[in-house]
């Protein structure tokens, strides 16, 4: 019955916490969504392939690490967002021209 005595406030909250602070999870949020964004504004232009790659790669492994050690459901779904900015700006990046410049 410990379940009758607990209020259940953050049930179906996508924003819920669980009240404990997470400073190396939060810290790897706001760099994944960073980086996702200048990623993907990047990459639109064909002449900044090395800054849209770069920041690209960088993005989805800080947001992949980033997800493996997450606690909250809200900290997922920023890196989610991250980590897809962040693909999509990789991606194009390297279609534009790669990580090097196309010298190879």
């Amino acid at each position: 019955m410990a379940q009758a005595l607990r209020p259940n406030t953050g049930v179906g909250s996508l924003f819920a916490t669980d009240g404990k602070s997470h400073p190396v999870q939060h810290a790897l949020m706001a760099v994944t969504l960073v980086l996702g964004v200048v990623s993907f504004v990047t990459a639109q232009f064909d002449s900044l392939h090395l800054l849209s790659s770069w920041t690209g790669l960088v993005g989805i492994l800080a947001g992949a690490y980033g997800q493996w050690i997450s606690e909250t459901t809200r900290e997922r779904f920023f890196l989610i967002l991250g980590l897809g900015a962040s693909g999509v700006g990789f991606f194009l990046g390297m279609a534009h021209g790669g990580l090097f410049g196309g010298l190879w």
